[in-house]
């Protein structure tokens, strides 16, 4: 019996202006096809065989009941998966956003927070370096200075020495002189030319030893008075000597003090100048390290972006497919069931026993 109902309708499906013809016309039709005139046969041999027409009403009656089911039941899915698709376009939108934010904030933090924080910390680090060579040339230029004033103390003392031994030299030739000859005479000027040779004409012995050879020349060294004022000149001149060399000596000691306290000085700078590169290169490091992080989060981050586009375009996609066999099937369903409610109209109107194949 659902055999006959079914080609009922789709024979009713096929033929157009059903519900303007009459069982006639209706028969007229279907004799037109094969299957037609088999659904005719089975109607025929559905009356010859008794069936009641209450019996065909009904079932072409649950037919429709069972149309209209499944067309509810095709609107619930449909709208569900509707639901569904517009819950995960929001997702995916909401996801495609939130990634194209994080690559924005991760592109401002990498180009204006870390690469100027990287560039400073590298200017930091080579103006420290640039200072400690400037430290170290100060050192250079303090031991270089040190050893020219050592040289020039050593010369200097040197210098008083020979001048305190011709000093000596002149003073135990005076002891001697009683009533000079012209060689003793002689020997005498040479030692006062000996101690000129060691005393430059710049020292500050100078004016003693001019002070001396004016009153040696030409003097009558016979003459005890003039010998004692030679004698306490050249006393006085060897005195000086000494006094010169104690503060060129003390000067040494000071200008070594000094010298020393400056390296120390310099030392602790240089060790600073170091302290600060070390903790600049610890900032540094974790800039650099900072930067690799945040580069590697916003490449993740515009791959998950990529990721989530496609998943919309492919979701996009479907749901459209979705869309089409939803319509089509809804179509389907809807022209079902107009034919089932247009052969119900005819099952309740037709006398299946004039029907013939």
């Amino acid at each position: 019996m659902r055999i006959v109902i079914i080609a009922l309708v789709f024979c009713l499906a096929t033929c157009g202006k059903l519900r303007s013809q009459s069982p006639q016309k209706l028969q007229a039709e279907l004799q037109k096809s094969n299957y037609g005139r088999a659904l005719l046969h089975l109607v025929e041999l559905h009356s010859m065989a008794g069936g009641s027409v209450s019996e065909l009403v009904d079932a072409i009656e649950e037919l429709v009941n069972d149309l209209e089911d499944g067309l509810e039941f095709l609107e619930f899915n449909f709208q569900r998966r509707t639901n569904e698709h517009n819950a995960l376009l929001v997702q995916l939108n909401q996801q495609i956003q939130q990634a194209q934010i994080d690559v924005s904030r991760s592109e401002d933090v990498i180009d204006n927070l870390l690469l100027p924080r990287k560039e400073q910390l590298e200017v930091r680090i080579e103006n420290l370096e640039e200072y400690q060579e400037q430290n170290r040339q100060k050192v250079d230029e303090e031991n270089l200075t040190r050893e020219q004033e050592h040289e020039a103390y050593e010369a200097q003392v040197a210098e008083l020495n020979d001048a305190t031994a011709a000093v000596d030299d002149a003073l135990a030739l005076l002891s001697t002189l009683n009533n000079p000859s012209l060689a003793q005479v002689k020997k005498f000027q040479n030692s006062l030319k000996k101690i000129e040779q060691s005393i430059k004409p710049r020292s500050k012995m100078a004016p003693f030893l001019k002070a001396l050879i004016t009153l040696a020349s030409n003097q009558n060294f016979s003459d005890q008075g003039v010998l004692k004022q030679i004698v306490d000149v050249l006393n006085e001149f060897r005195n000086a000597i000494v006094d010169s060399i104690n503060d060129f000596s003390l000067q040494e000691v000071q200008d070594q003090e000094n010298f020393e306290a400056r390296i120390v000085q310099l030392d602790a700078e240089f060790a600073e100048f170091q302290r600060q590169i070390n903790a600049v290169n610890v900032d540094l490091t974790a800039t650099l390290e900072k930067i690799d992080q945040v580069t590697q989060f916003r490449d993740q981050r515009r791959l998950d972006q990529a990721s989530y586009e496609q998943q919309l375009q492919l979701e996009n996609d479907l749901y459209a497919d979705e869309v089409q066999i939803y319509n089509d099937t809804k179509n389907e369903f809807q022209r079902e069931q107009a034919i089932s409610e247009q052969a119900l109209s005819l099952v309740k109107s037709v006398d299946f026993s004039n029907i013939q194949v």
